[in-house]
């Protein structure tokens, strides 16, 4: 049985979604790329994942500034401004007659290419622009996620930036293959120097002594919900910290959870078979969980 933080609920009614491609809807069953296009060549796009909560997309200039800069930094013309990149947004879910519960993958890849090769000058056309948008929740965890550390280690900045949120995902593809043949539910990733970075598809939070700890995001995605979370500590006053910590540090914290768009905040339960905590979510996992829900209310930012 699958388990994890996108573990999610069925929903018959995405069988007959309409997917925005290129500035066209089509059904889900008719929206394909082209062998062709550098994203299935190459991993050569960036992406981001949304959510659309109570008719609105929760943080959603935060989202657009890191696809801007994603798409800047591999040097691609997504060929559409912010306005229309939203109106875009707004158009597929309005065509679904989707307003909550709803998660969006917003996705740019180089476009075509005349013949395979990592060349981008041999890309023709523009970029490619697909926008998929279902129903989906995210299914309960109870008692928690289980971590395990995997041996692929998140890469160091001159490889390729970590932070950089890229089609091409295999690193973390591999640490959730190493967890799954593990029995856990998520990987675990250290950095380079051996300190804890984060999970393979989340970021990863302790809280210990009632501060909440996170890695200093040099060798992870900077997770919008990670952000928002950070300063939801700042503005109820709880000490937060992004910092080096190793696995030692992690062992006999007083609670674990984890960061993401789809899934908000997830309690974690164990790590490599250690315990963390007695109850999930802890209270101040719960405290954190109650003040994010409360921001997604009132609009986010």
């Amino acid at each position: 049985m699958t388990k994890g933080t996108h573990d999610f609920v069925a929903d018959g009614r995405n069988e007959s979604v309409l997917v925005y491609m290129n500035g066209e809807l089509v059904p889900r069953a008719e929206a394909v790329v082209s062998v062709f296009d550098s994203g299935f060549l190459l991993g050569d796009g960036v992406w981001e994942g949304l959510r659309l909560h109570e008719g609105r997309f929760s943080f959603l200039d935060r989202h657009l500034d890191r696809l801007e800069q994603g798409a800047k930094t591999i040097d691609l013309d997504i060929g559409m401004s912010r306005r229309e990149l939203t109106e875009a947004l707004h158009r597929t879910v309005e065509a679904n007659d989707m307003t909550d519960g709803v998660h969006v993958r917003l996705m740019v890849t180089r476009g075509l290419k005349k013949s395979p090769s990592q060349d981008p000058r041999l890309n023709v056309g523009g970029a490619t622009v697909v926008i998929i948008a279902e129903h989906k929740v995210a299914a309960e965890q109870p008692g928690g996620l289980a971590l395990a550390t995997t041996h692929i280690r998140r890469g160091r900045p001159d490889v390729q930036d970590p932070g950089l949120n890229s089609h091409s995902k295999l690193n973390c593809v591999l640490a959730m293959v190493d967890a799954i043949k593990m029995g856990a539910d998520e990987a675990l990733m250290l950095d380079p120097h051996g300190f804890v970075s984060t999970c393979n598809a989340t970021n990863f939070f302790v809280v210990r002594h009632g501060e909440v700890w996170t890695s200093t995001g040099v060798y992870c995605l900077r997770g919008i919900t990670r952000g928002v979370i950070l300063e939801i500590c700042a503005e109820a006053g709880i000490p937060a910290r992004e910092k080096d910590f190793s696995l030692m540090e992690v062992y006999d914290a007083d609670e674990a959870f984890v960061t993401g768009t789809f899934g908000g905040l997830t309690p974690v339960s164990s790590v490599d078979g250690r315990s963390i905590g007695t109850e999930w979510p802890g209270p101040m996992t719960a405290r954190l969980l109650a003040l994010y829900r409360e921001k997604l209310r009132t609009g986010g930012g």
